[in-house]
């Protein structure tokens, strides 16, 4: 079983964010195991406003491609260069190199504690 980061929060749709003030956001490792091996980013640009829920960039992979959803309301006000140049860091290391992108959030979102996020990830993997 995945190792949830306490110190995170998470979305229904397998993103992370971190705590900062501009916190950045990934996809956790359930996501990551699921996908499979990671090729391709596309990423939000820099200045990009998004919406919870709403698609803002493509994760590719050896098995399928999809979409990145918004955790948050928000302005993205940086990009992972790294990710963007070796996607496969999204695999190794998805709570530490592997983030994707930094948000200055403008709302309020709807997060899952650690605890909450293990539940549901528990509960979809016996299905």
């Amino acid at each position: 079983m995945n190792t949830v980061p306490e110190n995170l929060r998470y979305t229904r749709d397998h993103e992370w964010l971190s705590g900062e003030d501009e916190p950045a956001v990934g996809i956790t490792a359930f996501a990551g195991e699921a996908l499979g091996d990671i090729v391709y980013l596309e990423l939000p640009p820099v200045g990009t406003v998004v919406t919870a829920g709403d698609p803002c960039g493509e994760v590719e992979s050896t098995k399928s491609v999809s979409e990145l959803y918004a955790p948050a309301d928000g302005e993205i006000v940086a990009v992972n260069p790294a990710v963007a140049e070796d996607p496969s860091l999204v695999n190794a290391d998805p709570y530490g190199q592997g983030w994707l992108f930094r948000l200055r959030l403008t709302g309020t979102p709807e997060l899952l504690d650690a605890a909450e996020y293990a539940a549901l990830i528990g509960a979809e993997a016996s299905r």
